[in-house]
């Protein structure tokens, strides 16, 4: 860290502690060369996730389309709203962890529907009708069929 006062590119941290809202963390500085002290704020960068469509457009990714998705297949079913914000923000987590920048729909719709499949049946059904755009009842059946046989 390079010190406002002298240049010098060498400090120690003499105190650190999160802020306020737990979001940075606030650390006093010496610099090794004037003694002056200095103030720093240290947080996570947070690269940007691009969704990219069917069509191959491109769009931000934003964690609150995945969770109304999740909610609307989970209408009228036990699933609490806390656990699909979890869930959501652990799909979110998985893609920033992953480095890839452009994620394409696909990864995304399977991550959502492998988390559902475990939280509750017929909202992974229903997701994935919508998801995967079941053309008719033999399509539907055939993912039937394939929850019948895991479970």
């Amino acid at each position: 860290m390079k010190c406002p006062y002298c240049g010098h590119t060498e400090s120690k941290v003499v105190d650190s502690r999160p802020t306020e809202e737990s979001i940075s963390i606030r650390r006093r500085r010496e610099c090794l060369a004037c003694a002056r002290r200095f103030t720093t704020y240290e947080t996570v960068e947070m690269l940007p996730i691009v969704v990219v469509k069917k069509d191959g457009s491109r769009q931000t990714f934003d964690r609150q389309k995945v969770l109304r998705g999740m909610i609307r297949a989970c209408e009228k079913r036990p699933v609490a709203l806390g656990e699909l914000e979890k869930v959501a923000l652990d799909i979110e987590q998985d893609l920033q962890n992953s480095m890839d920048r452009e994620i394409p729909t696909s990864a995304i719709g399977e991550k959502v529907m492998d988390r559902l499949r475990t939280i509750d049946q017929v909202a992974y059904v229903r997701f994935a009708s919508v998801y995967r755009q079941f053309k008719d009842i033999d399509t539907f059946m055939q993912e039937l069929n394939k929850l019948l046989a895991e479970g």
